[in-house]
């Protein structure tokens, strides 16, 4: 009896799954319900046409010789004309993001149409590294402040205070004191520098996120040829969450950079002949980890177990896939992964164990938090909403009805479906018995399990491992097995079909990309569907100025109604500033006015999506006049033309 294929076999299983999810969106409407189906049977599809037809490699059109050789100068006029925008515009505007969106695709097209005489490796990793830092930057650049939520709290509180008293003993109740490595990065940075903590987080950590993606190459160089790994690269370095993580720069992103070198030291050793020293650097990298950031850190203990059920399988070789096709791979015996991941998770819970939190440890606390959502708030199609970018306490919108409402989700998604589709083709042909490998089997694994927990568990209501900060790090391995994907569809499909797929990748997914809101908190593209994660220097001016006229109070001195409220998410800042306690978003009635005592109102509240609380159930987007945020029977103690400080008038006692 011939083998059973398993590449077709998961195809074929793959589409019946495709089928039998699309009825969900009759029960819930969620962009992923919506549109993943179709994505996966449309993959699947595309797997089993170039199966059948099983062809050599095609002859693909291809630019010619004068237009490869022109477009790297194109692409460079086209980054100093996005640097010109942004000084003369002073923010990235959405005539940024157009000749973004088109450099983007002229990148691509240089990697997917030039010939193999004109393709130059080092010249296009040097424009697509350029482009990153031109990209990112241009945003740091045009921010007066920070842009995100939670890097207010990394840089003016715990790096601040370490900066001050040149002790890590200034964080000891935060939980970040067992993970500091961060801060102490920023800080050191700032000394080297002779410059700001601002300065000296965008010099290091800022710096370090673009680089980064040479990792994604060297990584994926070790499984696909120099053209692919490159196009890998690109997917990683313009998708949303990376973006994000580049300009909102917090221990995410440096996890992020540590969870790459991860991947690509785990996927040298189980590809060539390893040494001592290869195993002694992934310890290093799991112990720097640790020392960076808790979800990063489970992240790779869910990589690290993917690479311990890839060894599992092959050293059992259910359903024979022990034996390898040494015209495809070389027959190596699987690397033992056993005493890494041991080593990984006795240390991690260790930490954990001794990290404080919430006035329990970490590891407590978070198990406490996961056993009550299960009892609480479990249950199936409980769906978790898209939420505002930067923040899992963010409050979300109502659905929207208008037409804009209805296109800006899928947007916002078309980058990501576009690589889940390429990455469902590239996980098919890996799983074939004459490719399988432990090294691609870990990959095919990390994806399965990290998009379980990032919109398996969501569907149930479980949101407690906070699957947004997940996306990033999934992006690394979904760009190295999409350009797997990619090359095997250009190998086996036919001419037309192939160039199709191309052009849609060439055309959309960049500027798809960038369009996301995750790429755009600085100043979102659709300012009417997404806030502003950014502030003007007037909005910044009035924390401190707040601030100083009430002396900073701390929140235990202050009663509940002497706490400020103003829109989400400008009451973070003023929390996580310190310069006025602000815990929760005003609440503001349909129809009705904000009740509270003390209030901030900012033009932006009446001009851009702003979220506002509906006292029962989520948030949501709100453009009040500023009579309904200051009332007129309160006192206006600060206004300096876009912020407005009010508080209980005198004649009310």
């Amino acid at each position: 009896m011939r083998p059973l294929r398993l590449d077709t076999a998961a195809a074929i299983a793959g589409l019946l799954v495709a089928l039998l999810l699309f009825p969900l969106r009759f029960f819930a409407s969620q962009i992923y319900i919506n549109t993943i189906p179709i994505v996966v049977g449309l993959g699947c599809i595309l797997y089993l046409l170039a199966v059948h037809q099983n062809e050599d490699e095609r002859t693909l059109p291809t630019l010619s010789t004068p237009a490869a050789r022109v477009l790297p100068s194109v692409v460079t006029v086209g980054m100093a004309i996005m640097v010109l925008v942004t000084i003369l515009q002073g923010a990235r505007t959405p005539l940024f993001f157009v000749i973004a969106g088109a450099v983007g695709s002229l990148l691509f097209g240089q990697i997917l149409f030039t010939s193999d005489r004109d393709f130059h490796r080092g010249l296009l990793l040097f424009q697509i590294v350029a482009f990153a830092f031109v990209f990112r930057f241009a945003a740091l650049y045009a921010t007066p402040g920070y842009i995100g939520i939670d890097i207010w709290t990394h840089i003016t509180d715990l790096s601040r205070s370490i900066y001050l008293e040149q002790s890590l003993g200034a964080i000891g109740d935060n939980k970040h004191f067992a993970s500091p490595f961060f801060h102490l990065f920023v800080v050191a940075s700032s000394l080297v520098y002779d410059a700001s903590l601002r300065t000296g987080v965008y010099l290091s950590v800022g710096v370090v996120m673009p680089l980064s993606i040479l990792g994604v190459y060297a990584g994926a160089n070790l499984l696909v040829p120099s053209r692919w790994a490159t196009f890998a690269a690109a997917l990683f370095s313009v998708a949303s969450y990376t973006v994000m993580w580049g300009v909102h720069l917090i221990p995410t992103s440096m996890g992020l950079v540590f969870f790459i070198a991860i991947v690509y030291a785990l996927i040298r050793v189980m590809r060539i002949e390893y040494t001592g020293r290869d195993f002694t650097f992934l310890v290093f990298l799991s112990i720097a980890v640790i020392l960076t950031h808790q979800v990063s850190t489970f992240i790779v203990l869910v990589l690290l177990g993917a690479a311990f059920l890839a060894q599992v399988v092959f050293m059992a070789g259910p359903l024979g896939l022990t034996r390898l096709d040494t015209s495809v791979f070389r027959t190596k015996k699987p690397v033992n992964l056993i005493g890494l991941l041991v080593f990984n998770f006795g240390l991690s819970i260790f930490v954990w164990s001794l990290t404080p939190f919430r006035g329990d440890s970490f590891l407590g606390t978070v198990l406490e938090w996961f056993g009550e959502t299960l009892e609480e708030s479990a249950g199936f199609l409980n769906l978790a909403s898209p939420g505002a970018s930067g923040s899992e306490e963010a409050a979300v919108p109502d659905t929207g009805t208008t037409l804009l409402d209805q296109i800006v989700p899928y947007v916002n998604e078309i980058g990501f479906l576009l690589l889940l589709g390429i990455t469902l083709v590239g996980c098919l042909y890996v799983v074939h018995r004459r490719r399988a490998e432990q090294s691609v089997f870990t990959l095919v694994l990390g994806i399965g399990i990290m998009l379980f927990f990032v919109l398996g568990l969501p569907m149930f209501g479980i949101r407690n491992f906070v699957p947004t900060r997940w996306f990033a790090f999934l992006y690394v391995l979904m760009a190295i097995v999409g350009a797997i994907g990619l090359r095997t569809l250009s190998r086996n499909l036919s001419p037309a079909p192939v160039v199709a797929v191309l052009l849609v990748i060439v055309l959309l997914y960049p500027g798809g990309m960038m369009l996301a809101a995750e790429s755009n908190p600085d100043n979102p593209v659709f300012s009417n569907q997404h806030e502003q994660l950014a502030y003007e220097q007037s909005e910044l001016a009035a924390v401190d100025t707040i601030g100083e006229m009430t002396g900073s109070p701390e929140g235990s001195d202050l009663r509940q109604d002497q706490r400020l409220y103003t829109d989400h998410p400008y009451q973070t800042v003023f929390d996580r500033t310190g310069a006025y306690p602000s815990v929760s978003p005003a609440v503001l009635p349909e129809g009705g006015s904000v009740e509270h005592d003390y209030v901030v109102y900012r033009t932006a509240q009446s001009e851009d999506a702003t979220f506002f609380s509906s006292g029962d159930g989520p948030g949501y987007i709100a453009n009040p006049p500023a009579e309904r945020v200051c009332r007129t029977t309160q006192s206006t103690v600060y206004d300096n033309g876009d912020v407005r400080f009010c508080t209980p008038s005198p004649a009310q006692g």
